[in-house]
């Protein structure tokens, strides 16, 4: 878990590292088991989600980012994966529709969550998808935040328990949902 400025050429089959400079270590990583064990988890998202000699700039950034908030602050490890998990679905062109019911248009009574409609839906179309998740306003002002927030900020608010428990539910399965893979 290091971030570095690297010189590469390519040979006839791989890479070669010519030099390096560090520019992060996220030490604080590699001394807390829990912190570790999060980190590699991001870690092996971003390996699935990304693909050498692409341009991910927006995804190295969230990535860093995150690695950063894992490292360096107290915040709950489940929440800063949370958003990192509904960040990158944007990033990778599966941003939910939180401004309006996916399925009738309707800007009022966002009370579900549905991953089969790709986003918010009302409580009259909850009808619709008995499988869609029943959120609370404040995890609703958190998805809109994640969504629409610059990445620097990305972190810069918390969710009570309930909300947090909603959230981590939500990021679990749309991810798993969008990727056709299940993280643990």
């Amino acid at each position: 878990m290091c971030f570095g400025e690297y010189v590469m050429y390519k040979g006839q089959e791989h890479y070669t590292i010519n030099s390096s400079d560090t520019i992060e270590m996220f030490y604080n990583i590699r001394i807390d088991l829990d912190k570790l064990q999060y980190a590699t988890y991001i870690t092996k998202i971003i390996f699935d989600t990304t693909n050498e000699n692409e341009n991910s700039y927006k995804i190295l950034q969230l990535y860093l980012n995150t690695l950063y908030m894992i490292s360096e602050t107290d915040k709950d490890l489940e929440f800063i994966t949370s958003v990192f998990k509904i960040k990158l679905l944007c990033f990778l062109g599966f941003k939910p529709r939180i401004d309006v019911c996916t399925i009738c248009g309707k800007k009022e009574d966002l009370e579900y969550f549905s991953v089969k409609n790709n986003g918010c839906i009302c409580k009259e179309c909850y009808k619709l998808d008995k499988g869609a998740i029943q959120i609370s306003e404040s995890t609703y002002l958190a998805l809109k935040y994640i969504t629409l927030a610059p990445p620097k900020k990305l972190f810069s608010f918390e969710l009570k328990n309930d909300s947090l428990k909603e959230l981590k539910l939500i990021s679990k399965i749309y991810l798993n949902e969008k990727l056709e893979k299940e993280y643990k």
